[in-house]
C-alpha cells in the first residue's frame, strides 16, 4: 500500500510541474511576442528559445507520467 501513495503522490507531482510549466512556456511565448514589438530581436529570439525549450521539458515529463502510469 505504501509503495502505490509513493506512486500516486509522485504521479500527481509530475503531473503539476507538466501544466505548471505549460503556463511558463506560454508566457515565454507572449513575452517574446512583446519583445519582438518593442524592437528587442535578440530578447525575443532569447525567449523563443526558453519556450521552445520549455516545451521539450514539458514532453518530458508527460513521458514520465506516462511511464509511471503504465507501472501501476
Amino acid at each position: 500500500m505504501y509503495m502505490d501513495e509513493k506512486l500516486l503522490r509522485l504521479m500527481k507531482l509530475v503531473e503539476h510541474w507538466a501544466e505548471h510549466n505549460d503556463e511558463h512556456a506560454q508566457r515565454y511565448n507572449e513575452s517574446a511576442k512583446e519583445a519582438e514589438d518593442v524592437g528587442l530581436t535578440k530578447v525575443a529570439a532569447e525567449l523563443e528559445k526558453a519556450y521552445s525549450e520549455a516545451l521539450k521539458v514539458s514532453e518530458h515529463l508527460r513521458m514520465a507520467l506516462s511511464e509511471i502510469e503504465g507501472s501501476g
